[in-house]
Order: structure tokens, then C-alpha cells, then sequence
């Protein structure tokens, strides 16, 4: 498995700072937040070509680039219509760029209150999506995520079986999935299967209060909840059984850090990359042996 920074933990800083942090830290990569000051449809060509020879000079690959752009299911057709007009510009800069992958946003709202005409308006536009990444050979990538049609495994399956489109599938989020309450270890990872394109990871925890740097309320099945951000075992989401169900199932891409805990960027991620490359050095598999 290769290990990527998220550009977006460093946007505090320029993408020349935010590369050269990711190299020292030594991560294989880095997915970059298509969010100023690192990339966004209005960054020229140029600056994508000095972004695309920075990547080169620190060695480091560039697997996703993390799209904020979609939203589809509950937007205007005029919103529609705009959104996938920047996403054509992000699949350009995806190709210059030499990154497989374009993060996409569903649209809400939560998979439990949303009707089918969410379901279906989002499928036009991500068909639509598809047929634009095709022409670059790209893949769209979709996040599992809470407060969106496919804030689980199965309602997850359920939207890519509508798009059904071979360069579209799921990126597998265990903070985002223990925010829903669904299972986010070996049986998300076996019921995911083919469909499983990328890996995040980050930690969280339920709090009583919100307010504090680090907390967020979400509206989940239980009602609205709170949450804080968390480095890895420091909250509450387990991610070895994660591990060793992609160890299982032989998953040799890319997993992304973004912990957006409350401390210092730099020092977050590398707190991060030392807790996976351990999970990674004493994951197990189903006959209990350990895989060095």
C-alpha cells in the first residue's frame, strides 16, 4: 500500500510548502485539495505544470485530486450545469497532473431521509461525469460520507449500481462511516470489493459538547450528534480491523491521511503516518497469523 498526505491539512500553506512538508514527513504521495491556494479552476495552466515538475523534483506522486465540486442530487440545473463545467477543467488538470483520480461530491441529504429523485438526479450528472473522465481515462472517485446518499457501504453500492460506470466507485472513509454508525471494518471492505478505489483515514471521537477546536456537529440517525477530530487512537475509531481486511483482500493502492485533529499540521500527519505504518507492520488475517 502507498501512503498520501492531504494537501488540504496544509492549506495554511502554499502547494510548494505543503509538497515539500509531505516529502520530509516521507509519504509516497500527496492529494491535493482542489482549493486555493493549492488548485482550483481558476489556477492557470502554467502553475499546474510548476506543480506537476514540483512533484517530480520531491519524488512524490500525486494518486487523487480531491474535488469539493458535485453536489448534484439537491442542486439547481443551473448549479448542475456549473458544476460540471468545473469538473471538465479539474479532469484537465488531473491529466496534466498524471492523477488516476477525481473526487466527486454526491450531494446529500443523509442516505435514510433522501427519496429517489436524489438518487436519480445525481446518477445523470455522475453518468455525465464519467463519460468526461473516460476521455482522459480517470476515475471518480465518490466518499463515503455522512450527511450524503452514500453514507454507507450499501447505499453506496446502491448509487453506483444506478451510474453503472466502471471508472466510478467508492472511497472507503472509517472516520466518515463511524460518524454514521455503520461498519467500517472487514465486512465494509469485503462488501465494497471491486468497487473499492481508494482508502481514507482519520480519527474521531462523540463528545457532549461542541465548541471546542477540533468539534463539529452532525446530523446522523440518532439525531444531530457532536464530534471531535482526532489523531489516530486518540479517538475512537478502530482502524487495524481496516487494515487487515485490506491486507486480506491483497489492496496494494493508495491510502490518504487527513486527520484534521487540533494540532499543528505537520506534527498531526506525522503522529498519523508512525500509527498506520505500525497497523500495517502487525495487521492479521482471518487464519490469526501475523503478515510482516
Amino acid at each position: 500500500m502507498k501512503i498520501a498526505a492531504f494537501s488540504g491539512v496544509f492549506l495554511d500553506y502554499s502547494i510548494h510548502q505543503a509538497m515539500e512538508n509531505t516529502k520530509e514527513l516521507g509519504f509516497d504521495g500527496i492529494e491535493i485539495a482542489c482549493k486555493e491556494p493549492h488548485l482550483s479552476i481558476e489556477t492557470s495552466r502554467q502553475r499546474v505544470e510548476e506543480i506537476k515538475s514540483l512533484s517530480k523534483a520531491f519524488d512524490i506522486k500525486i494518486p487523487a485530486l480531491a474535488g469539493y465540486l458535485g453536489w448534484f442530487s439537491t442542486s439547481s440545473d443551473n448549479e448542475c450545469e456549473k458544476s460540471f463545467a468545473e469538473f471538465q477543467q479539474i479532469v484537465e488538470w488531473a491529466n496534466i497532473l498524471e492523477s488516476d483520480m477525481i473526487r466527486v461530491f454526491q450531494g446529500g441529504p443523509n442516505a435514510f431521509l433522501a427519496a429517489d429523485y436524489h438518487y436519480e438526479k445525481a446518477t445523470y450528472w455522475l453518468k455525465k461525469c464519467a463519460g468526461k473522465a473516460k476521455e482522459y481515462n480517470k476515475k471518480i472517485v465518490l466518499e463515503i460520507h455522512n450527511m450524503s446518499l452514500a453514507e454507507t457501504v450499501e447505499s453506496g453500492l446502491k448509487l453506483l449500481n444506478m451510474i453503472n460506470e466502471e471508472n466510478v466507485g467508492l472511497i472507503h472513509d472509517a472516520g466518515n462511516m463511524y460518524i454514521t454508525d455503520t461498519d467500517y471494518g472487514r465486512d465494509s471492505v469485503m462488501g465494497l470489493g471491486r468497487h473499492l478505489f481508494h482508502v481514507h483515514v482519520k480519527d474521531e471521537k462523540r463528545v457532549d459538547k461542541a465548541g471546542a477546536p477540533g468539534t463539529f456537529i452532525n446530523l446522523t440517525k440518532h439525531g444531530e450528534e457532536k464530534f471531535l477530530q482526532c489523531r489516530l487512537d486518540e479517538g475512537e475509531v478502530n482502524h487495524q480491523p481496516l487494515f487487515d481486511a485490506l491486507k486480506e483482500v491483497g489492496y496494494d493502492k493508495w491510502i490518504t491521511l487527513e486527520c484534521a485533529a487540533p494540532h499543528p499540521p505537520k506534527e498531526r500527519l506525522a503522529h498519523d503516518l508512525k500509527k498506520v505504518k505500525q497497523m500495517l507492520e502487525n495487521v492479521t488475517v482471518t487464519n490469526n497469523q501475523t503478515v510482516n
